[in-house]
C-alpha cells in the first residue's frame, strides 16, 4: 500500500504551455521525491502590448511518501 500527496505548484515559460509544464515537472522532480504525476489545474497567458509574453500553468504535482 502507498500514500500520496499533491501539491500545488505554477510554472512560467515564455515558449508556451507545454514548455511550462515541462519546466515545473522538472523542477519539482528536482526538490520532490517519488514524483508520480501532474495534473494541469489552470493555464494562463500574460499580455503585452497585444501580444503574448509569457505562459502560465497551475499544476498539483502528486508524489508517493517513503
Amino acid at each position: 500500500m502507498s500514500v500520496a500527496r499533491i501539491t500545488q505548484i505554477s510554472a512560467r515559460s515564455d515558449k508556451g504551455f507545454e514548455d511550462a509544464v515541462r519546466v515545473g515537472v522538472e523542477k519539482a522532480s528536482q526538490t520532490l521525491r517519488n514524483v508520480s504525476g501532474a495534473w494541469v489545474k489552470e493555464q494562463k497567458v500574460e499580455v503585452t502590448d497585444g501580444a503574448i509574453s509569457s505562459y502560465q500553468v497551475v499544476l498539483e504535482v502528486t508524489f508517493v511518501l517513503d
